[in-house]
């Protein structure tokens, strides 16, 4: 017989356990948990505040006073025996690189290790992530091909599950490659030949840019900008909508998803209304995260949109015909109109930052809206 002391990975109840026995140790220091991100830890004192932040464990912890810090971290010491590594460099495949003028998160070493498996070493680069007018679909019969040509199950589906997975660890500092990767996934249990030369596409444009990513500036108004956009009836086999949408704070992106909608919408309008509840529930989600780590968003989240009559949908709060149908959850955006916490306007289609996220486009328009969403590259390679 065996007697376990301790596992943190392997058994169901392991990381719970674990998680229940940081946040008692953490409480009894003092320290808050944030209502919005119960991964995240918040101490004050005066003007002292201390934040941390754990996924299973790995932990991050910020704080303005150097002293308190260290005391936290010799405490964390003498209770879990903590290793410290100083300043991140790299957290959870996210490279952090740090200048006089803000930080940048990439994931180049993991884009070089999945070109390296895919075999694609010394391909050429592509372009874009995906050709415009596909139109991936189950079918046996590729339907983007003017001849029906058939389009064969792969025998073994594992080699396009685990690159996709791959793919999708990779949006976190890869928004440019949302649109492409979200599509792929739709079909893990029985992918196509088509779907798998789609999948070798992305990874062929991630070898053009492996070092772009996100970069948040040190320089910031702590004004917050919303864009969604819509897709309207894009999937061929069920004919639902796309919603995308990013959100940016100053001129550092911070938020962006792409999602299928649960439902078919009945017009263009109502999809891209749909869109933005969404949006808003992002935007009032991210408004109190910051509220946690003792941060107050100047003014009104402005809510950019490329539909009038979404527009117009959401500042009017008489029902009509063409609204009758559309769930209550949806009109909360008026309220927060009202409130005075949003305020949506007008945008031209071709400067709509979250169409990247709703569909494939041409390589001038994708390069234009990247540079609009702040996506940089910090190893000066060509984007």
């Amino acid at each position: 017989m065996c007697r376990l002391r301790k596992s943190l990975y392997g058994l169901k109840q392991a990381s719970r356990q674990w998680y229940a026995k940081f946040t008692a140790a953490l409480t009894s220091a003092g320290f808050r948990h944030s209502k919005h991100d119960y991964a995240l830890f918040t101490w004050n004192s005066g003007n002292s505040s201390i934040y941390l932040l754990i996924y299973v464990d790995d932990i991050l912890v910020m704080g303005n006073n150097d002293l308190h810090v260290a005391k936290f971290k010799e405490y964390l010491h003498s209770t879990f025996h903590i290793k410290d590594f100083g300043p991140p460099k790299y957290f959870l495949g996210i490279e952090i690189t740090r200048s006089e003028k803000g930080i940048n998160l990439s994931q180049r070493k993991f884009i070089l290790e999945i070109i390296s498996e895919a075999g694609l070493s010394r391909c050429k680069p592509a372009v874009i992530p995906i050709e415009q007018n596909t139109k991936l679909t189950s079918r046996e019969y590729d339907l983007t091909s003017s001849s029906s040509v058939e389009d064969s199950l792969l025998k073994d589906p594992s080699g396009y599950q685990r690159l996709v997975g791959k793919l999708i660890y990779l949006t976190m500092t890869r928004p440019d490659i949302c649109y492409a990767v979200q599509t792929l996934s739709q079909f893990m249990h029985n992918p196509k030949q088509s779907h798998m030369n789609a999948a070798l596409k992305v990874v062929k444009y991630l070898k053009g840019c492996p070092g772009l990513g996100i970069f948040l500036s040190r320089d910031c108004n702590m004004k917050m900008t919303a864009f969604c956009d819509t897709d309207y009836a894009t999937y061929p086999m069920t004919r639902r909508s796309i919603t995308g949408f990013c959100i940016k704070l100053g001129e550092s992106l911070i938020s962006w998803k792409m999602k299928k909608q649960s439902t078919v919408s009945l017009s263009s309008a109502e999809a891209e209304y749909r869109a933005m509840a969404k949006t808003t529930c992002e935007v009032i989600w991210i408004r109190g995260l910051l509220s946690d780590l003792g941060l107050q968003v100047s003014g009104p989240t402005y809510l950019f949109c490329d539909n009038n009559a979404a527009l117009k949908l959401a500042a009017n709060p008489v029902f009509h015909e063409r609204t009758k149908h559309i769930e209550v959850d949806c009109h909360f955006t008026r309220d927060k109109i009202r409130e005075g916490i949003l305020v949506t306007k007008g945008i031209g289609t071709m400067d709509q930052p979250a169409d990247i996220f709703t569909k494939p486009l041409c390589q001038r328009q994708h390069k234009y809206l990247l540079s609009k969403l702040g996506v940089l590259d910090m190893y000066g390679l060509p984007a």
